[in-house]
């Protein structure tokens, strides 16, 4: 590897993160204003495709040819039964990283939390913007903020290194949600370096934006009481929907178990009958 090479590997996650800056203000500058519409949403959404399709070519076509390294992350679906566990899991990952955050910030700083209260136009104006958030959002800024940044380096050490950068710079990303972001992105991180497949972190992201989503309905809709504090945004859920993400969450690591041994029963099952 020349010294070139070498010294833009060591640069990918600050190039990865400006990357990532750029087009994620690029995409959100169709709902800048006040009062975002269906228009300026359909923008966004066309806006994010587009940097998404540039994205995959870089990372899967351009990076592999510099960094020889970035070819043990292949892009793979998961079977859906593996996709429907890490949906079950995100309820309540998001539940713990908000009381992670708020015991963190507590430690530093007096946190005044309030009931939270949904009006029918901020519930609208919130499912406008969840469809970018649970069906875009995760794949755009997994591929910039993951993908990119942690795919040149070979070393799982070196790897670890770059998802702390990354999730350094993914929290400045979110300015006021800096403690909540930067947990997230650890997380995220984590969870593709161990899988070696970046889709697994982008399903645990839109899980975590649809959780959040479906929060905003069960808060609208009187079920239950939660708080919320704005600097940092923090939301706590009552105690109904811990013992519900407690339940998905278990039934979600019983579904990955139970897809991660199927494989080797088959093989041993084919390997009888012949």
């Amino acid at each position: 590897m020349s010294k070139t090479t070498c010294l833009l590997k060591s640069l990918m996650p600050i190039l990865s993160a400006v990357y990532g800056f750029v087009v994620i203000y690029v995409t959100a500058l169709p709902v800048s204003g006040d009062n975002p519409t269906f228009v300026g949403e359909f923008l966004t959404w066309l806006i994010t495709i587009a940097a998404i399709a540039l994205t995959l070519f870089l990372v899967y076509r351009v990076e592999p040819k510099v960094f020889p390294a970035a070819g043990q992350f292949p892009l793979k679906l998961p079977k859906i039964g593996v996709i429907v566990g890490l949906l079950m899991i995100a309820p309540l990952w998001l539940v713990v990283e908000e009381y992670i955050v708020y015991g963190v910030t507590s430690l530093v700083s007096t946190i005044q939390l309030k009931p939270l209260t949904y009006t029918t136009a901020e519930l609208q104006e919130d499912l406008l913007s969840s469809v970018h958030a649970v069906l875009l959002a995760p794949i755009l800024e997994e591929l910039c903020f993951r993908q990119m940044a942690i795919s040149p380096f070979r070393r799982r050490g070196a790897q670890i290194v770059a998802c702390v950068v990354m999730a350094i710079l993914f929290g400045i990303l979110h300015v006021r949600n800096f403690p909540g972001a930067f947990i997230s992105a650890m997380f995220y991180g984590f969870a593709f370096i161990w899988s070696r497949n970046i889709l697994y972190s982008v399903t645990l992201h839109a899980g975590s934006n649809l959780a959040a989503t479906l929060l905003a309905v069960y808060c609208w809709l009187g079920l239950g009481e939660m708080q919320m504090t704005r600097t940092p945004v923090i939301i706590l859920p009552d105690m109904k929907v811990i013992i519900v993400s407690l339940f998905l969450a278990l039934a979600g690591v019983l579904l990955l178990k139970k897809k991660r041994q199927q494989p080797i029963y088959e093989n041993k099952k084919q390997t009888q009958s012949q």
